[in-house]
C-alpha cells in the first residue's frame, strides 16, 4: 500500500493518506521562523504495522531539509525513530533530558 504525505499548513500537520484518500496517519508540528518541532504522531489503528509511521517520520524530516530548518523532535516515535536514521542529525537539535 502506497501513501502520500502533504503538509496541512493550516492544521500544522503532515498528514498520510491512502489511495482513497483516507488519512493514515498524522505529525503535529510548530513552526518558529526556521526552527520545526514534531510533537506528536498518530497512526490510525487500521494502518498500524503497514509503515505509516516511518513514512511520515521521513517525509517531514526531508521537508525539513529542503526547506533549511532545524527540527526539534518533541513526539517520542520521532526521537525513537531519529536515533535509526542518523543521516538526519545536523538539522536535529536535542534536549539533554529525556521526556517519557
Amino acid at each position: 500500500m502506497q501513501f502520500t504525505v502533504t503538509d496541512v499548513p493550516e492544521r500544522e500537520r503532515f498528514e498520510a493518506r491512502d489511495e482513497t484518500g483516507a488519512v493514515a496517519g498524522f505529525v503535529t508540528y510548530q513552526l518558529t521562523g526556521s526552527i520545526i518541532a514534531y510533537t506528536h504522531t498518530e497512526v490510525d489503528p487500521a494502518f498500524e504495522g503497514r509503515g505509516v509511521g516511518s513514512t511520515l517520520a521521513r517525509a517531514v524530516m526531508d521537508d525539513a531539509r529542503a526547506k533549511g530548518r532545524t527540527v526539534v523532535p518533541i513526539c517520542p516515535f520521532l526521537a525513537d525513530w531519529l536515533v535509526k536514521h542518523p543521516e538526519y542529525e545536523s538539522i536535529v537539535v536535542r534536549s539533554t533530558r529525556k521526556i517519557k
